[in-house]
C-alpha cells in the first residue's frame, strides 16, 4: 500500500513570543513563528528573502515549547503541514498553513543564543515525568545532575 507524506523541517530562527492556551478540554496548545532566511539571485543581484512558518505544538510538547522557546533562539523542527481554511470576522475567507510539531531540537541556549544547547530537543511523544531525545533515548531529570555545564 502506498502511504502519502506530507512532512515539514524547520531549521531557522523563532520570531515571535510563543503563545501558550489550553483547548476547552485542558489540552495544551503553543504556538510560535520560525523564520528561515534563503539567498536568491536576481538580475538586481544577491537579496536575502525570509520565509515565515507558524509551528504548533500540542500536549507535552507545548509544554516543553513554552518552557524553552525563546524570541530570537535557533530551532529545528519536523512537523507535518496544516491547512486550515477559515472566515474572519469580516467575512474574508483566509488559509493557513502551518507545521504541526512532532519533534524540536533546541539549537540555542538560554545564555547563549547562537551557541549549541547540550541534550536537544523533545519528541511529542514523551512520557509524563520524563523526556525523550530527539536523538532517541529516555531522559529523566536525574540525568542532568552530573553534566559539568
Amino acid at each position: 500500500m502506498a502511504r502519502d507524506i506530507g512532512n515539514a523541517q524547520i531549521l531557522g530562527y523563532v520570531g515571535n513570543k510563543r503563545d501558550m492556551r489550553f483547548t476547552p478540554s485542558g489540552t495544551e496548545v503553543t504556538d510560535f513563528t520560525v523564520a528561515v532566511n534563503r539567498r536568491s539571485r536576481g538580475s538586481q543581484g544577491e537579496t536575502d528573502e525570509t520565509d515565515w512558518y507558524r509551528i504548533v505544538c500540542w500536549g507535552k510538547l507545548a509544554e516543553l515549547a513554552d518552557q524553552f522557546v525563546e524570541q530570537g533562539s535557533r530551532v529545528y523542527v519536523d512537523g507535518r503541514l496544516q491547512i486550515r481554511r477559515f472566515t474572519t470576522n469580516e467575512g474574508v475567507e483566509r488559509t493557513s498553513v502551518e507545521v504541526v510539531a512532532r519533534d524540536i531540537v533546541f539549537l540555542s541556549s538560554r545564555n547563549n543564543p547562537e551557541g549549541a544547547m547540550p541534550g536537544g530537543g523533545f519528541r511529542e511523544s514523551a512520557p509524563s515525568g520524563s523526556r525523550e531525545s530527539s536523538r532517541g533515548g529516555r531522559v529523566d531529570e536525574d540525568d542532568f545532575d552530573d553534566v559539568p555545564f
